[in-house]
């Protein structure tokens, strides 16, 4: 079983582009949606994700917070296509750019499409009592804030969010 540690935060202002180090196109869709998480109908997320010349499923459970249950499994390519065009809700894509700081790797998500405007900057951690360092460029964070997460995104995405909902 694999555990993700994962923290969360909105990212402001552009410092982090001068330290990124990798660029990654990400196209995701849920086979799941949000409501069907929120009932408790499933404990899981079910994500297709092709990221550059890559492809996985991926199963995570619903815990709210910076730790849950994750599974990975590579897919060809080809069927993440055909498993996307399955998903509901609409696709997420995003460009990942990869930004070392203070020993650790953090993941900022530069949103497209339906959720462009919105960058969010993720790190996972060894342990939920990890101690690490926090960029400048990392604001709010929004670790146990549903409406950040990807499948959240997928069904109501950023551009429809109202005033309140994005202060």
């Amino acid at each position: 079983m694999g555990i993700e540690i994962e923290r969360k935060f909105l990212v402001t202002g552009d410092a982090w582009r001068a330290a990124a180090h990798a660029v990654i196109p990400v196209a995701q869709g849920y086979i799941n949606d949000m409501a069907a998480m929120d009932s408790g109908a499933q404990k899981a997320s079910v994500r297709v994700r092709i990221q550059g010349d890559a492809a996985y499923l991926n199963i995570k459970s619903r815990e709210l917070g910076h730790t849950r249950q994750e599974f990975d499994y590579p897919v060809p390519v080809d069927e993440a296509r055909e498993l996307l065009a399955l998903c509901v809700g609409g696709l997420v894509d995003k460009r990942r750019h990869l930004v070392r700081h203070a020993g650790l790797l953090w993941e900022v998500d530069e949103f497209l499409g339906d959720n462009a405007g919105l960058v969010v900057a993720e790190v996972e951690l060894e342990s939920a009592d990890q101690p690490f360092d926090k960029p400048d460029w990392a604001g709010a964070e929004v670790t146990d804030a549903p409406r950040y997460y990807n499948l959240a995104l997928a069904s109501h995405p950023y551009t429809r969010w109202s005033a309140a909902e994005r202060g």
